[in-house]
C-alpha cells in the first residue's frame, strides 16, 4: 500500500521518493515496521490473554521444571503474524503473485494452529486437533500452494527446475524434462510435483512446530532460517548476483526479501516477550505458520534442497521425534531420553537458557554454511 502510494503515485511529482523503488530499503522499513508493532502490541496481547484465561498447558510426561510455566499465556503467534503480515501489504508490491502465495500459506497454517490451541485450551488439557486432522489440513494448504505454483509455471513465472547445493550444472526439472516428454507419464509428473511441495512445507511447518518447547528456542531459530532465505530471495531475484552465482532468476521473487525481512522483524519483537523466563509462548498458531511460511518461500526461491542445511537445528528436532517414536515401536527401546532432542539435553543436565543459546548457535552456523553453498558451486 505505502510501496504504490510513495513511489507510483507520488514519484512523478517528487523525485527523492524514488528511494522506495528498492527492495532493500523497503526491507528494512518492513522489518523495522513489524519489530515495533509487535513490541506496541505485545503487552495489550498479554494483558487480554491472561484476562481470558488463555494459557498453556503442560505435557504431564515433559521436564518437571516446566510444569511452573503452566498457565503463561499462549496463542502469542497471533502477535507474530500480526506483526509481518501487515508490514508486507504496506511496503511490498502488491503485483506480485509471490507475496500473495506467502500470505495465504502463512495465513492458512495459522488458521490451522489457532484451531489447534483452541481445542487445547476448551479441553484443558494439552490435546487439539488429532494428528490425522492437522496433517490433512497441512496437506491441503499446500496442495493449494502447488496449484498456484503450476498456474505461474504455464505463465512463465515460475520455474520447476530445482536448484542442487554444490552443483552449477545440475538443475532438474521436478516436471517437464523429467516427465512430460512422454503424454503417459503426465499424472506421475504431476503427482511428483506435488509430492514435493507437500514434503517440504508440511515438513517445515512441523518441524518447526515440535521445536517450539523452550523459550525462546523457535523465535531465536526462526530469525536465523528467515535471515538466510531473506538473503537467498534477495539474490534470486537480483539478475547480476543470480548471474554472478549462476542461480536461476526470477524476476518477481524479489519482492519475499520484503516479507522474509518483516518476518526477521516480528520474530525479534516476539522474542522480546518470549525469552527466558517467557511472558508469552507462540502457541500452534505461531509455529505452524512461521513454519509454513519458511517452507514456502525455500519452494519459491528454489532452495528445497538447502533448507535442511538453514533449517538444520529444526530437522534435527524432527528426526529425533521421528527416531525415537519408531524406535520404541519397532524394538521397545527409546534412542533419547525424551524427544524432541532439547528435552533430550534438559535431562543430561544442560539449564534451559544453555539449550536455548547453544542451538542458537547450532542454527547461525549451519545458516552461514548454507548461505557459502552458493558460491561453493
Amino acid at each position: 500500500m505505502l510501496y504504490w502510494l510513495l513511489y507510483q503515485e507520488l514519484f512523478p511529482y517528487f523525485s527523492y521518493f524514488r528511494v522506495f523503488r528498492y527492495i532493500t530499503f523497503r526491507t528494512a522499513f518492513a522489518s523495522l515496521t513489524a519489530l515495533f508493532l509487535c513490541l506496541i502490541l505485545g503487552p495489550w496481547l498479554i494483558r487480554h490473554l491472561r484476562e481470558f484465561q488463555i494459557g498453556q498447558y503442560i505435557r504431564e510426561d515433559g521436564p518437571q521444571n516446566h510444569h511452573k510455566k503452566a498457565g503463561t499465556p499462549t496463542m502469542g503467534g497471533i502477535l507474530i503474524v500480526i506483526s509481518f503480515i501487515v508490514p508486507t501489504l504496506l511496503w511490498a508490491d502488491l503485483s506480485s503473485p509471490y507475496v500473495w502465495i506467502l500470505i495465504f500459506s502463512t495465513v492458512c497454517f495459522s488458521v490451522i494452529g489457532f484451531f489447534d490451541d483452541y481445542l487445547k485450551i476448551r479441553r484443558r488439557q494439552n490435546l487439539g486437533l488429532t494428528g490425522r486432522s492437522k496433517f490433512l489440513l497441512q496437506v491441503l494448504v499446500s496442495f493449494l500452494v502447488g496449484v498456484f505454483l503450476l498456474l505461474l509455471t504455464a505463465k512463465g513465472l515460475y520455474s520447476t527446475h530445482v536448484i542442487v547445493p554444490f552443483f552449477k550444472k545440475f538443475t532438474p526439472d521436478l516436471l517437464i524434462d523429467a516427465f512430460l516428454r512422454h503424454p503417459y507419464t503426465y499424472p506421475l509428473a504431476f503427482l511428483f510435483f506435488f509430492l514435493f511441495v507437500i514434503l517440504v512445507i508440511v515438513g517445515s511447518s512441523n518441524a518447526v512446530n515440535l521445536t517450539d518447547g523452550l523459550d525462546g528456542l523457535a523465535a531465536g531459530l526462526i530469525i536465523i532460517a528467515a535471515g538466510a532465505l531473506t538473503a537467498m530471495a534477495y539474490v534470486t531475484g537480483h539478475s547480476s548476483f543470480a548471474r554472478y552465482l549462476e542461480i536461476q532468476y526470477l524476476p518477481s521473487v524479489g519482492e519475499i526479501t520484503i516479507f522474509g525481512g518483516a518476518m526477521v522483524g516480528a520474530s525479534l519483537g516476539f522474542l522480546w516477550y518470549n525469552a527466558h523466563p517467557a511472558d508469552l509462548f507462540m502457541g500452534d498458531v505461531g509455529s505452524l505458520a512461521l513454519g509454513g511460511a519458511v517452507g514456502t518461500i525455500a519452494v519459491l526461491i528454489k532452495q528445497e534442497l538447502l533448507l535442511p542445511l538453514v533449517g538444520g537445528v529444526f530437522v534435527a528436532e524432527a528426526l529425533s521425534v521421528m527416531l525415537q517414536v519408531g524406535s520404541f515401536k519397532l524394538r521397545g527401546k527409546r534412542v533419547f531420553r525424551m524427544a524432541p532432542l532439547h528435552h533430550h539435553f534438559e535431562l543430561l543436565g544442560w539449564s534451559e537458557s544453555k539449550v536455548i543459546i547453544r542451538f542458537w548457535i547450532a542454527g547461525l552456523v549451519l545458516a552461514l554454511f548454507a548461505l557459502a553453498t552458493l558460491k561453493l558451486r
